[in-house]
């Protein structure tokens, strides 16, 4: 029980601030204003990891990529740390007298790898999050505090599907495709999750 509510801590932890570095990636690539107290607050969570990160990795064609690894590392920890944890589990959730051995080679990529697909996942649920609020907030309240924010952010995945689909009696049907396509992405990677569990 306890090393149970330990992985979940961990699991909570890990999820958190990889959100965090990743909501600042995400708004930095979209130049989201940050003057106001969500982008504040996302500033004030990443910035003892971010700036340091930043002396070693350079932005590359304008993306932060600090924050991107912050991110990444952050979350590869997470599932690191789980793994360990775990190993020491049997089928009931009790600790087992014998730890499985140290990590190989396989099993550091095998959680590098885990981290990158847990990161697209969670981008994916950041886009969802922020076109189903951008279409809320324009049918209820235009002029919200976050509106700036949420539109900086779900406008530059949506532009490409108002390209190609015209609005129909007036309802810009864009952003049901792009739930769509974030769905199936979703599907995709929860998938590609178990074939690298399974490898």
């Amino acid at each position: 029980m306890l090393m149970q509510l330990l992985m979940f801590l961990v699991d909570s932890a890990a999820g958190f601030l990889s959100l965090a570095f990743l909501l600042r990636f995400i708004l930095q690539w979209v130049k989201a204003p940050f003057r106001n107290p969500f982008g504040q607050f996302v500033i004030a969570v990443t910035d003892w990891a971010v700036r340091p990160l930043r002396r070693v990795l350079p932005g590359l064609f304008g993306l932060d990529m600090a924050s991107l690894f912050a991110a990444w590392l952050v979350q590869g920890m997470g599932i690191g740390l789980a793994v360990g944890l775990n190993a020491g589990l049997d089928s009931q959730g009790e600790m087992l007298a014998a730890v499985s051995p140290a990590p190989t080679f396989m099993l550091v990529l095998m959680v590098a790898m885990l981290a990158v697909i847990a990161l697209a996942k969670m981008a994916c649920y950041v886009l969802l999050a922020a076109v189903l609020v951008s279409a809320i907030l324009s049918w209820v309240n235009p002029h919200a505090p976050l509106a700036d924010v949420i539109n900086a952010v779900s406008y530059p995945v949506l532009k490409p599907f108002r390209r190609w689909i015209p609005p129909l009696g007036g309802v810009d049907l864009s952003p049901l495709a792009l739930l769509l396509l974030l769905q199936m992405l979703m599907m995709i990677l929860d998938r590609l999750r178990w074939v690298v569990l399974a490898g």
